[in-house]
């Protein structure tokens, strides 16, 4: 008799960023602004706005990012480090190679965004809003993801490593190749039943169990 193979999950080819020399800048943001081979440090950028600025060949380490506007933004082979922000403006934003490191973050605004080869290691994001976003080969990794919204987005090839995943709402959601087994607490709060396309661990299932139930229609008793 034949044996049906198993099919397997195709993995996030993650980003590997490699900047060049950089020069420092101590300057802040405008609107369409052009920043190539720049690292910003420590800079206070709450408020700004780079609406459609790109960012090529960047980093930004330790900046404050409370209310900043960077929707329509470019990201292109940056990494951010300890960045931390409530508010944070990225709607409609393209991210692309790009390490984000022990990020805080508070209620960001990623919706409609463009994330490919994206790496998100360490840190915090509250009530991160990834509504109708598009994820290929992103990477979340080591990180806290508090009440995430992914509402309408479409993930492609997305791994959770060793990550917290709480409230998550995946309503609307579609998923290829999506790897959950990395995450240690995972709590779904909706969309359930959009979770076709991903691969969870049998301890996650037995986890889930009540609300595919719920979602079913099915009574469990006794």
């Amino acid at each position: 008799m034949a044996r049906t193979r198993e099919k397997k999950t195709a993995r996030a080819r993650r980003a590997e960023v490699r900047l060049p020399p950089l020069e420092a800048y101590e300057g802040g943001l405008e609107p369409d602004g052009d920043y190539d081979g720049l690292e910003l440090v420590g800079l206070d950028l709450a408020g700004q706005s780079g609406a459609g600025a790109r960012f090529m060949d960047c980093a930004l380490r330790e900046c404050a990012l409370d209310e900043t506007r960077l929707r329509g933004a470019r990201f292109l082979d940056a990494v951010l480090t300890a960045v931390r922000g409530v508010g944070t403006d990225l709607a409609g934003a393209q991210l692309r190679d790009v390490e984000l490191v022990e990020a805080r973050l508070g209620g960001a605004q990623l919706h409609g965004a463009v994330l490919e080869r994206v790496v998100v290691r360490g840190g915090k994001s509250d009530y991160l809003n990834l509504r109708a976003a598009t994820l290929k080969d992103v990477v979340f990794e080591g990180c806290v993801l508090a009440e995430p919204d992914f509402g309408g987005a479409v993930l492609e090839r997305v791994e959770f490593v060793d990550c917290v995943l709480t409230g998550a709402d995946f309503t609307g959601a579609r998923l290829t190749d999506v790897d959950l087994r990395g995450v240690q607490r995972l709590e779904i709060a909706r969309g359930v039943e959009s979770l076709a396309g991903a691969v969870i661990s049998s301890a996650q299932l037995f986890d889930l169990a009540p609300l595919l139930a719920a979602r079913l229609g099915v009574r469990v008793e006794g």
